[in-house]
């Protein structure tokens, strides 16, 4: 394989991109130009909120070719176009050969919830202190119990849910089901895992049947009735607006847990669920906090 690497201003990253795509490239990524130095400058805004700009400055695009000989007769007919006029050739490289499975595998290792919880990859074997095992690989749909709001959701779970607790649970935007699994792995029997996103239900059913659990996963309207604990680890905009949603679903007396919340977004959930019940804040980490009532 052989990277083809171009550098241009942000007004040129599109239609550069497209006539890359033109010129067969196998694929195309952009970096910031600036990235670790004085020049570097931040591009992605908060969930929630929009970006503080649509690009870099700068941007270094690698473009990936199957023979030398592809890429730099695509560096030879891009430079002959006008829209190249302020873009750069950095040159074409050859890409070693890595066993890019095994590398993306050594990226996912076990994840500890308590000392005896934990998620595992399925390459590799659970810590002997595990009792409780969610085994997951990383997927299209989020959830893998690497960020934060996963890992405070599971803390919750397997400390407050337990066979005679649980009820009818609803895991309310799934993903990867990871919320929905650790409450059948909690006792949970009665379980629904609902969606907007198809491939989330379908990575949902997956990963259930991988471990051995029992659920219902589909779209969201297949959630009826009340349940005895509702889990939404969502972010807090959608959050606000589903609040009558979600607080419908709750039965009497039973639990709404809520994350994907910035700890500076509290008082606006607070706010938000007012009406039909107290939110507190109950577990916080790295900057993002876990949210529960009892209605």
């Amino acid at each position: 394989m052989y990277e083809l690497r171009l550098l241009c201003p942000q007004d040129c990253v599109e239609v550069l991109s497209e006539a890359l795509e033109a010129l067969d490239a196998l694929s195309v990524s952009v970096e910031d130009a600036d990235a670790q130095t004085d020049a570097e400058q931040a591009l992605f805004g908060e969930p929630g909120l929009p970006p503080p700009k649509d690009g870099w400055q700068r941007s270094r695009m690698l473009a990936l070719y199957s023979t030398e000989t592809a890429a730099k007769e695509a560096a030879v007919l891009l430079s002959e176009q006008a829209f190249f006029s302020n873009c750069k050739l950095l040159g074409v490289m050859a890409v070693p050969e890595q066993d890019w499975v095994r590398l993306t595998q050594s990226q996912f290792a076990p994840v500890e919830i308590t000392p005896d919880f934990w998620i595992v990859p399925t390459w590799h074997e659970p810590p002997a202190q595990a009792r409780k095992v969610i085994r997951l690989d990383p997927g299209l749909a989020f959830g893998t119990g690497t960020h934060p709001t996963t890992r405070m959701c599971l803390r919750w779970i397997a400390s407050h849910l337990t066979p005679q607790s649980a009820g009818r649970v609803l895991d309310y935007g799934c993903g990867s089901g990871i919320l929905a699994i650790g409450a059948a792995k909690y006792g949970a029997q009665d379980i629904d895992a609902v969606d907007i996103d198809e491939a989330a239900v379908s990575s949902t059913q997956l990963n259930a049947q991988a471990n051995h659990v029992t659920l219902h996963a589909g779209l969201p309207e297949q959630a009826q009735g009340q349940y005895q604990t509702v889990l939404a680890n969502i972010l807090a905009t959608p959050l606000k607006v589903l609040a009558p949603l979600l607080c419908s679903r709750v039965a009497p007396g039973g639990m709404l847990v809520l994350a994907g919340i910035l700890a500076r977004q509290a008082e606006e959930l607070k706010s938000a669920y007012a009406p039909y019940g107290q939110l507190e804040v109950t577990d916080t980490e790295d900057g993002w906090i876990l949210m529960t009532a009892r209605l």
